[in-house]
């Protein structure tokens, strides 16, 4: 008997690994083994994990995919062919400000995400702001939209020692402030690079981790150290060397990288801005993203002062522990198998 549900997998393959492709991978191997006889996984073969996967993604998966009674793609993009699509939609960031994207990327996505929400039998948001934008910008109604957080790996939690990556990486003479994420002008990494003077002048570096995609419009002149892309195995240890952790940006549709920090007991720096105040609650520093002097005095205090650096602490792994991917798919497998027809 074939298994009601398939996965969609194109984006668990990618060899960089950004937030949309994390929480692809954990539901790809979580969702099957919660119910092995309800989900089937269906990946291209490793050429089309990128924008060379669109066409495997329109045309092939619906047919390698038949004989289920949902396809379910936790990656933004879905076949617009046929209704039996589920999709988790991350932000409708190509919508809110185009020029954030590469023209043709941007036009792409723009007509998808439109498409997908008309057709979509369910969207899953991993914020209830998202959720919002989807029924106001997009007109989805209520009852086809769920709003389910994503969750912190255990790895980030441990007490990994950071020294022997901080000596690697070139890191292991000053305190730094860490930001994370893949290099485009929403993440606003930018103001890292206008406030590392007044950073360093309290003795601290500005650092940021994460690859850049070229349909992605960075917008910053580099003064801040950039690592690049940084292993998965590598995170846990570059947070929690960190002194603190800054996520400067201007829309984010969950924030994963503020849990996971707070979760290896690193002060979080964050902006009002999309769900970051949904997700980071009272465990951030909050400044405008807007105003340099502000942000960069919020850092300072979460590196360098102690109460708030306890505080901040203490209220982050608190606030972290809040969210698991083990909850994280039991909930979007009950959203799911609510779809199915009853047996």
């Amino acid at each position: 008997m074939t298994a009601p549900i398939a996965i969609n997998a194109r984006a668990a393959i990618r060899a960089e690994v950004g937030g949309v492709e994390r929480v692809t991978r954990e539901l790809v191997t979580r969702l099957p083994a919660l119910a092995p006889d309800r989900y089937r996984v269906v990946a291209p073969p490793t050429p089309l994990a990128h924008r060379t996967g669109h066409a495997w993604e329109q045309v092939a998966l619906p047919i390698v995919a038949r004989g289920a009674e949902l396809l379910f793609s936790p990656a933004n993009t879905a076949p617009i062919a046929g209704r039996r699509n589920a999709v988790l939609i991350h932000d409708l960031a190509p919508l809110i400000e185009p020029g954030w994207y590469g023209k043709a990327y941007g036009a792409w996505h723009r007509a998808m995400l439109r498409v997908t929400a008309r057709r979509a039998r369910l969207a899953i948001t991993p914020s209830e702001f998202i959720r919002g934008q989807l029924t106001e910008l997009l007109g989805m109604s209520d009852d086809r939209v769920v709003a389910i957080p994503m969750g912190v790996d255990p790895a980030f939690g441990g007490t990994p020692d950071p020294a022997p990556l901080l000596r690697r990486l070139g890191l292991d003479e000053r305190p730094y402030v860490l930001a994370v994420g893949t290099a485009i002008a929403r993440k606003n990494f930018g103001l890292l690079d206008t406030i590392a003077p007044t950073l360093a002048a309290a003795g601290l570096d500005a650092v940021i981790a994460g690859g850049a995609r070229g349909y992605m419009c960075d917008g910053s002149y580099p003064t801040a150290r950039r690592l690049g892309y940084v292993p998965e195995t590598d995170l846990p240890a570059l947070y929690a060397g960190a002194a603190a952790f800054a996520l400067p940006s201007l829309y984010e549709g969950f924030g994963l990288p503020c849990l996971e920090a707070m979760a290896a007991g690193t002060p979080v720096v964050a902006t009002t801005r999309g769900a970051l105040p949904e997700t980071c609650a009272d465990a951030a520093l909050y400044a405008d993203p807007e105003a340099p002097s502000a942000f960069a005095a919020a850092c300072i205090a979460a590196a360098t002062d102690p109460t708030t650096h306890d505080r901040l602490t203490a209220a982050g792994r608190a606030r972290s522990a809040e969210f698991t991917w083990d909850q994280t798919a039991k909930r979007v497998d009950g959203a799911l198998k609510a779809l199915l027809p009853l047996p």
